[in-house]
C-alpha cells in the first residue's frame, strides 16, 4: 500500500446551512487522503495504471464547487466516495474539508471535518 496526499487544495463554493452562505459563497480547503494497492503501474512507472492525482484534483473541484450542501460532512462524504469509484485501486480515502469562515459566535481559524471511507 502507498500513499497519496493533495493538501491545502483550494475552491470556492456555496457550501452551509444560512442562506447569506450559500449567497456570499466562500473559500474552502481540502486534504485528500489516498490509500492505493500498489500494482504493475508502480513497479513499472505507468501513469494510466495508478491514481492520476491531477485527475483526483479535478474529482474534487467539480464535487466542492458543485450542488450545495448544508453540512461539510456531507461533503466530505461524497468526495470520498466519489475518488473510490473514479479510482477503484484506492482501498481508503480520508476527507478533510476546512471551512474558514464558519458562522459562529466566537474568534476561530477554521471549522475542519475529516471523513474516512469506507469506515
Amino acid at each position: 500500500m502507498y500513499t497519496i496526499r493533495l493538501k491545502n487544495c483550494a475552491f470556492f463554493a456555496r457550501h452551509g446551512v444560512h442562506d447569506e452562505e450559500e449567497r456570499l459563497g466562500q473559500r474552502f480547503y481540502v486534504d485528500a487522503v489516498l490509500d492505493v494497492e500498489p500494482n504493475i503501474a508502480i513497479e513499472e512507472d505507468r501513469i494510466e495504471s495508478t491514481v492520476d492525482y491531477g485527475k483526483a484534483f479535478s474529482a474534487i473541484e467539480a464535487i466542492v464547487a458543485g450542488r450545495r450542501k448544508f453540512l461539510i460532512e456531507a461533503l466530505a462524504l461524497e468526495v470520498a466516495r466519489e475518488l473510490t469509484v473514479l479510482f477503484p485501486q484506492i482501498k481508503r480515502t480520508e476527507i478533510t474539508i476546512r471551512k474558514p469562515n464558519a458562522p459562529v459566535q466566537g474568534v476561530l481559524d477554521h471549522v475542519e471535518v475529516t471523513v474516512a471511507w469506507p469506515q
